[in-house]
């Protein structure tokens, strides 16, 4: 019976060990540090020494599984198959691609979008023009955008960075699906069709994945069907499965923060 118990406690304690392992892959290694030994103390108190070299042994064995298994990276879709993609990063006239204002029936205000030659190109984003999107104007059903991009960091105020990738939206940006990126991002958030009648809906991220203001992130937004789905950062971070607008436009979006773009590339499916 001893032994049975001695068992049953291993097995919660391996258990309790993971959790915090999980605990500090998501949020800070520290965290799950400070957790572990608190963990064995609770089922099995013993000299604070014994208890801090088990945490420390248990937490790197862990932490290593999940990192190496639980959390391994997944290629991007133009890592996966770089065949058939489209370079659509705007020219320095920024053709086929028009400004819009966020909601529809406000003025667009100052120019706030620019080209930098480069090599490579890039597409800056003010971010003090107001409120709109900067939408490739070709309509799309099924597809794949890829973008890469990063925030210009903000020294003095708020760092509440914002803006989005949009997919499957309507010309005037009434109805809109978008990939939204904040510090708590990528997740979907729009005005969706159903039953006919926009309806407004928020999702949140199973992870994340956003680096710190200055690093370049990816991100590729896929509507297939009536699913649209986000691979952020080396994951898909989520999935939207009641998409009833076969066909629309992508765009990207100024709100309020200066942001760079490159690397915008297009991939359509279904021989559109």
């Amino acid at each position: 019976m001893n032994q049975m118990k001695s068992s049953i406690r291993k097995l919660l304690l391996l258990l309790a060990a993971i959790c915090c392992a999980e605990i500090a892959w998501t949020w800070h290694p520290w965290v799950g540090a400070l957790l572990l030994p608190m963990v064995y103390w609770a089922a099995n108190p013993r000299p604070w020494e014994r208890v801090w070299a088990r945490a420390l042994v248990t937490g790197v064995v862990c932490f290593s599984t999940s990192a190496f298994c639980g959390n391994s990276e997944a290629k991007s879709a133009l890592e996966s198959d770089p065949q058939g993609w489209q370079d659509i990063q705007p020219s320095m006239d920024r053709k086929d691609w028009t400004r819009v204002a966020i909601p529809p029936t406000n003025k667009l205000g100052r120019a706030q979008w620019h080209v930098e030659q480069g090599p490579p190109r890039i597409l800056v984003c003010d971010g003090d023009g107001g409120h709109e999107m900067l939408r490739y104007d070709k309509e799309l059903g099924d597809c794949v955008v890829h973008v890469e991009f990063r925030f210009v960091p903000v020294s003095e105020g708020k760092q509440d960075y914002n803006s989005g990738v949009f997919i499957r939206n309507s010309a005037d940006g009434a109805i809109w699906h978008q990939a939204q990126l904040t510090m708590d991002g990528g997740y979907w958030f729009g005005n969706s069709p159903v039953n006919g009648e926009p309806k407004r809906f928020k999702l949140q991220p199973k992870e994340r994945r956003m680096k710190p203001a200055g690093e370049w992130n990816t991100i590729e937004a896929t509507a297939r069907g009536r699913t649209l789905s986000i691979w952020f950062n080396g994951a898909v971070t989520c999935t939207y499965a009641n998409c009833d607008f076969p066909q629309g436009y992508i765009a990207l979006e100024s709100e309020g923060y200066a942001i760079e773009f490159r690397n915008v590339k297009l991939k359509t499916m279904g021989g559109l």
